[in-house]
């Protein structure tokens, strides 16, 4: 049984049909990817999954539980867990608290005892801080954990944004764009970071990222997109050779 699933999902926006009958699963413990051209519809399918959008008709089912109806916080609690392809950060806080609004569907504080920080509310401040700073020593970032994030340089403010991520202790992590925007190092960076959490955290990864080379490197397998149609799914070597892909997407050209 797929972790993550959807059957059959359509979207419209006035007279664009966004979505057009798309239907997937994905595996627990795999990296699942989504590609195609601009406006092929793979932002929306996100939006759908985390409940900023709202099928005209389908279904979206995760853990075996249909979550169209469901907000997008409920979902959160489910496990999972975004980021966004235009950093959505709290640029005048610092990493630590950007991250430990990550937290906040985990606390149980509160806001009375929460103003007052003894006791129980402290005690639990104090656990969600132990899990924060393991995500940031994750990620390589010590040196700037008490920054404003409006400071960092892009590369590290994407770095942020998926701490933030996983600091909701997500089963499924939707990661739209993560290296858009980077230069060859940090792509690297954040293709390993990407990899050690699907292996070494147990997360499952959804994908978008228009870096064909590390789309086809690191996924296990691959949903491509046109127009709001799903044209094909398979694994990398499977994708690559597509006709359908190759013309819809990649160009003309193989991906070697």
């Amino acid at each position: 049984m797929p972790l993550l699933e959807m059957k059959d999902v359509y979207l419209h926006f006035g007279g664009i049909m966004a979505l057009n009958g798309v239907s997937f699963g994905v595996r627990k413990g795999e990296i699942f990817a989504i590609i195609g051209p601009n406006g092929a519809g793979k932002t929306s399918i996100f939006n759908c999954i985390s409940g900023l959008y709202h099928p005209d008709r389908g279904k979206i089912i995760f853990k075996k539980k249909e979550i169209n109806k469901l907000s997008p916080h409920r979902r959160a609690q489910l496990g999972l867990a975004r980021s966004f392809q235009n950093i959505e950060l709290f640029k005048g806080m610092t990493v630590i608290d950007n991250l430990m609004l990550g937290r906040h569907i985990h606390m149980r504080t509160d806001l009375i005892t929460g103003g007052i920080f003894f006791g129980k509310a402290r005690r639990e401040e104090v656990r969600h801080r132990e899990v924060v700073e393991e995500i940031i020593d994750f990620l390589e970032i010590q040196n700037i954990r008490k920054k404003p994030v409006g400071t960092l340089a892009y590369g590290l403010q994407k770095r942020v944004e998926l701490g933030r991520a996983l600091a909701l202790d997500p089963n499924v992590l939707l990661l739209d764009e993560p290296m858009a925007g980077m230069n060859a190092e940090e792509t690297e960076d954040m293709a390993r970071f990407i990899l050690d959490i699907n292996e070494e955290r147990d997360v499952t990864i959804v994908l978008i990222e228009h870096d064909m080379g590390v789309v086809m490197d690191i996924s296990d397998r691959i949903c491509a997109l046109d127009f709001g149609v799903k044209i094909s799914e398979g694994r990398p070597d499977e994708i690559q050779s597509d006709p359908k892909v190759i013309s819809a997407y990649l160009g003309g050209e193989e991906v070697v």
